[in-house]
């Protein structure tokens, strides 16, 4: 098995070195790029998917649609398009909404998020992903603070809201 290196990155994406993926997932200095896509359907519902108990993150809870790292020498837009097409097994036009700095006891990750909405069958990765759902923003807003979805991704749907409701957007 081959060690896995993500870039180092400055908050505004700039590479500044190369570390593990242990190193990076066990060290909140060691900023990583990372991508998260909120996939919906024209029912006006949101995918989401359920992590894995082999995760070393956040494992056994709800989040984000879509979410990878970004592979050395990868744009944020390319490793999108790769995560949704090795997650969910789709293909769709993708728009960029914001980047923000997610630190934790953990890790820290600057993530590009975009969106898309399709109606195309999804095929989840059998190992990546231990299940997948639609959620409508009500059922979202439920489960809010209850233990059911990822803390990253709790502020992601506080910061899409607002991102959204903005006059700008």
């Amino acid at each position: 098995m081959s060690t896995e290196y993500f870039e180092l990155v400055d908050e505004d994406g700039n590479v500044i070195g190369k570390a593990t993926r242990q190193e990076c997932h066990n060290n909140p200095a060691l900023l990583h790029q990372v991508v998260h896509i909120f996939v919906w359907n024209t029912k006006g519902e949101l995918v989401l998917q359920f992590r894995p108990p082999h995760k070393d993150i956040q494992p056994n809870k709800w989040d984000t649609s879509v979410g990878g790292h970004v592979d050395p020498g990868e744009t944020p837009i390319i490793a999108a398009h790769r995560e949704l097409q090795e997650e969910l097994g789709i293909q769709a036009e993708l728009i960029f909404l914001y980047r923000y700095v997610w630190r934790c006891e953990r890790e820290s990750e600057l993530v590009s998020t975009y969106m898309c909405t399709t109606d195309t069958p999804l095929s989840p990765h059998p190992t990546e992903l231990a299940d997948i759902k639609w959620w409508s923003p009500q059922e979202i807003n439920t489960a809010l603070g209850t233990g059911l979805l990822t803390e990253n991704f709790e502020l992601e749907w506080k910061q899409y809201n607002e991102h959204m409701s903005s006059p700008s957007s």
